[in-house]
């Protein structure tokens, strides 16, 4: 969703009458009530015909996906070689699921059957499937030197809870947010999957011709090595994570060029890259101040 409308039920949950206990008091006992549940089914990736990648998502925004998630896995080069996407439902045995049929170049075709690669993953699973240990690594580019205060990155995590509207009526999703350099959130995309909710951010900004130098994505979970990869194929200076990093994380923020926080919560964070881009002073740069 754009950052201008909260309120609308968003797509991808479902209803269920749930059985709840409230309390362990014999006085309360268990009621059925309606419930919001997450949909997650698994969604295929099919360039030209070729299936390149099968993941658990939550079906809103695949349009934005199927951009986000090509670019990001070096699918595609650049946003111009996808000419379309059809959302196509498909009904298994085991129940639904979609096909998202893009049409690509032939040069991405070309590139993508030297690279065949299937991911059969679990939710947001950005590895599963990888078939050889050189696809983990991919050359990254060196992002812009991106700057912001860090009471920005904290008034960015505390609007983007307004945005969560998936979050909010099940508690079971995550949010990528693209802000503005104040902390004022302009983006948000939701998915059970923290990667997928990156990836359908990352395509919504394509489309939407934003400048990724002009601000940061914040995130509602830990910054995991992906995660940071993802970012920084987005040509994404900043990312803020709600919750901690992971060594390959730093190594490849501080690689690539990329400002890290994590534990954005309240007015606190930590710094793992270039902290002197959220106007921080390390302990060793002040001593060499006095």
């Amino acid at each position: 969703m754009m950052a201008a409308e909260p309120g609308l039920q968003p797509a991808g949950v479902r209803l269920q009458t749930v059985t709840r206990l409230h309390g362990a008091s014999a006085a309360q006992p268990a009621q059925a009530e309606p419930d919001w549940l997450a949909e997650e089914v698994p969604v295929a990736l099919v360039f030209n015909g070729l299936s390149q990648a099968v993941m658990m998502a939550t079906p809103g925004d695949l349009d934005d996906f199927a951009l986000g998630f090509a670019l990001t896995e070096g699918l595609l080069a650049r946003a111009g070689d996808l000419y379309g996407v059809d959302v196509v439902p498909v009904q298994l045995a085991a129940g639904p699921a979609i096909e998202l049929r893009l049409a690509v170049s032939a040069r991405t075709m070309a590139a993508l059957k030297d690279r065949r690669r299937t991911l059969a993953g679990r939710t947001g699973c950005g590895l599963c499937g990888t078939d050889s240990l050189a696809q983990v690594h991919r050359a990254l580019p060196i992002v812009p030197p991106t700057a912001v205060q860090a009471g920005a990155l904290a008034q960015a995590q505390r609007g983007l809870r307004r945005w969560q509207a998936v979050q909010q009526l099940t508690g079971a999703s995550h949010a990528a947010a693209w802000c503005g350099p104040d902390g004022a959130v302009r983006l948000v995309r939701e998915d059970v999957g923290r990667h997928n909710a990156l990836d359908k951010l990352i395509g919504a900004m394509q489309r939407a011709s934003v400048n990724p130098g002009d601000g940061f994505i914040t995130i509602t979970s830990r910054a995991s090595f992906e995660m940071v990869q993802k970012a920084a194929m987005a040509g994404v200076g900043l990312l803020a994570a709600v919750s901690a990093p992971t060594a390959l994380a730093v190594d490849t923020a501080q690689r690539c060029g990329l400002a890290l926080a994590g534990f954005v919560r309240g007015d606190g964070l930590v710094a793992y890259s270039f902290p002197e881009r959220f106007g921080l002073a390390t302990p060793l740069a002040a001593a060499a101040q006095d």
